[in-house]
């Protein structure tokens, strides 16, 4: 398997190979990685590791607060993921290309990032002015049946779309594709799918296509189901997009 050493950003949402990872960055340990990554050579990728937190915080205090109201904001790389910040993630991730880090006049970044392979947590280091991990690829096996699978997971998929758009009381766009290579359609229901980050989890670390399709199926109809006896879905949009305050 091959490893490196790459920044680590932290969030409370999955990021999935393929898919566009928006980020408003504002907090100076993150805005310290993309300053890092913009002085990287501007042949090399900027690559960072997305991972879910599995608890913590993704923005650190900024006031004081309870129980004790004169405690001051905890502060550095590793604040809000306690004293041993690998505990507090998943430890499958994937690994982020920046095309675009745009920084604002006030100091902030503007960053458009793509998913780009799975990787698996080492080790996270928390010494320097924002967190690294030793990070090693995971290869991505196809699986007994994935193109039977992804055939009978994008016929599911459309019928969740259309129940979706019927509980939101609109039209889906005419014509869109899906694709059918069935790695990539296994990571696109996975993120456009409505489902909590624990979900999102297990299917970014299924050990194989096949598999991941096979868990997407079931999840697809049984949402489904669901979405036939319910006339309407509170701000499930919400939950869509990975996007983050940093």
């Amino acid at each position: 398997m091959t490893t490196a050493r790459l920044p680590l950003f932290p969030l409370n949402a999955v990021l999935f190979p393929g898919l566009v990872l928006p980020l408003n960055v504002f907090e100076e340990r993150y805005r310290a990685m993309m300053r890092a990554l913009l002085a990287t050579d501007e042949s090399q990728p900027r690559r960072f590791a997305v991972v879910a937190i599995r608890d913590g915080h993704e923005v650190a205090p900024t006031a004081p607060g309870l129980p004790d109201p004169t405690a001051l904001p905890e502060r550095g790389p590793a604040a809000g993921f306690g004293p041993d910040p690998a505990q507090a993630f998943h430890r499958v991730g994937c690994v982020a290309d920046a095309a675009t880090i745009r920084e604002r006049p006030d100091g902030t970044f503007e960053v458009l990032a793509t998913g780009t392979t799975r990787v698996r947590i080492l080790s996270v280091d928390a010494s320097g002015p924002f967190l690294t991990a030793e990070v090693e690829e995971l290869d991505e096996p196809r699986g007994e049946g994935a193109g039977a699978l992804a055939e009978g997971v994008l016929r599911a998929f459309r019928a969740y779309q259309k129940r979706l758009a019927g509980a939101r009381e609109r039209t889906l766009a005419a014509g869109s594709e899906l694709p059918d290579e069935p790695s990539v359609v296994s990571y696109l229901v996975a993120a456009a799918a409505v489902l909590d980050t624990p979900a999102k989890q297990r299917l970014l670390q299924a050990p194989d296509t096949a598999t991941r399709l096979r868990e997407e199926l079931r999840l697809l109809r049984s949402e489904t189901a669901v979405l036939r006896h319910l006339p309407s879905l509170p701000a499930a949009e919400l939950t869509r997009t990975p996007t983050s305050p940093n």
